[in-house]
């Protein structure tokens, strides 16, 4: 028998007594704030920009940096928080377990979020905890290497670790700062270049893993991870990397992917997740699948706020809220079917024209279609995750079927650049 009218009322008025701070107000917010709303949920949001997307959903507003943990801790008081999330960026984290210890709410410890958002740290207590991951080196001396100095650093480095090597700064993501690395001339540049894409300098170098990538989605509920699905990952390759697409099911062999799963598992124990969800990335090398590195968060790319509720029917974002709330999630699958996204790398240039954006949401299949570039604006070569200029967004019976309608959906979108005289049509 289903839950009469009544019931779902008192369910909705027992929401109506919480409050929950979501750090962040900008679009990639704005599905927590939206969600949370809908379950009557008092808002607050807390952003450094007054113009974030979210704040008209939010009932109250914050202005304040959402690393600024302090900062945080203040607005959290004065909102009278019971519970507080951030979807799906790293380095609020850290203001949200510093809060969560100061006011002991559920959440992160401060020490775990610090494993899991600094790579050098992260790496450190998966070696420690004997879980799979690529031969490292951490460089912390930042003024060395910014200012040039890197002989002695790179002797180093080639002492301990073979080509091709990936370089990236501990404290960033978003593929901001990644670098593929074949030979000595190559790593004095991308050194310097990792560090000046990264916050205080430091940066992690890896042994360049080969194999199919893929992102792991969790709900961690006293200690114990909970994988709710296996996402393939599609990226533009080398020099940086960046993520162009993802879909799901995995379409990996069942018995590969139980044991991405248990490694997945394995990593969020080392980094001390015990509440919350997490996002890690994981190659299947021919060694078997090795870490690259775990979030204390849900997945960006509207990963964990659309593809998984369209294969699976579980609302990450809601039972996200519920954990934070002290509530036990609703971690049961209710569907089976496939989801995926594409996005759209951009042409070097100034933009003349957009067009086809309604007519490729229009697409049976396609659940959102959206271009992120306006008239006038200057695109660059893609060199990080903020230089995708759009996406689409699909589900389907397979997540094969889901990647057809998105690449055909893509044919449908022109976007016309200028470069120079010249005048180009985007081949999406």
């Amino acid at each position: 028998m289903g839950r009469t009218l009544s019931s779902l009322n008192k369910k909705n008025e027992y929401y109506r007594q919480r409050r929950l701070l979501i750090l962040g107000a900008s679009d990639f917010q704005l599905p927590a704030i939206l969600e949370a709303k809908k379950m009557g949920i008092y808002v607050g949001a807390a952003d450094i920009n007054p113009q974030a997307a979210g704040i008209p959903y939010a009932d109250e507003f914050f202005r304040v940096s959402t690393i600024d943990e302090k900062g945080v801790l203040e607005a959290a008081k004065e909102f009278r928080a019971e519970g507080i999330i951030t979807l799906c960026t790293d380095m609020p984290v850290r203001a949200l377990a510093y809060v969560c210890e100061e006011m002991g709410l559920v959440g992160l410890d401060y020490e775990s979020a610090i494993r899991s958002t600094d790579k050098g740290a992260m790496i450190r207590a998966f070696e420690k905890n004997d879980v799979e991951h690529p031969g490292y080196m951490v460089i912390s001396e930042a003024e060395d290497y910014r200012n040039g100095h890197t002989g002695k650093i790179i002797t180093q480095i080639e002492e301990k670790l073979k080509y091709p090597l990936i370089t990236k700064p501990t404290d960033n993501s978003g593929s901001r700062g990644i670098m593929l690395v074949e030979n000595r001339e190559q790593l004095s540049y991308a050194i310097q270049y990792s560090s000046m894409n990264g916050r205080n300098g430091d940066i992690i170098i890896e042994e360049y893993m080969r194999g199919p990538e893929v992102s792991v989605e969790m709900i961690v509920m006293d200690g114990i991870a909970h994988v709710i699905q296996i996402t393939d990952k599609l990226t533009s390759g080398p020099p940086h990397f960046v993520e162009l697409g993802h879909s799901e099911p995995s379409g990996l062999p069942y018995h590969v992917k139980e044991k991405i799963a248990d490694l997945a598992g394995r990593a969020a124990r080392a980094v001390g997740i015990k509440n919350g969800t997490a996002h890690a990335e994981v190659i299947l090398t021919d060694d078997g699948p090795k870490m690259v590195e775990i979030g204390a968060r849900m997945g960006g790319d509207c990963i964990t706020t659309h593809l998984v509720p369209f294969s699976t029917g579980i609302n990450m974002t809601k039972e996200m809220i519920k954990i934070a709330l002290g509530e036990r999630p609703d971690i049961e699958r209710k569907f089976d079917k496939g989801s995926a996204i594409r996005f759209i790398r951009p042409m070097t240039g100034r933009v003349i024209s957009i067009s086809g954006v309604d007519e490729a949401g229009a697409v049976p299949g396609v659940k959102a279609a959206r271009v992120q570039c306006t008239s006038g604006q200057e695109l660059k070569e893609l060199e990080n995750g903020t230089g995708r200029i759009g996406y689409v967004i699909a589900q389907a019976e397979t997540s094969e079927e889901a990647v057809r309608i998105c690449e055909n959906a893509l044919k449908l979108i022109k976007i016309n650049v200028a470069a120079g005289k010249e005048e180009k049509e985007h081949d999406i």
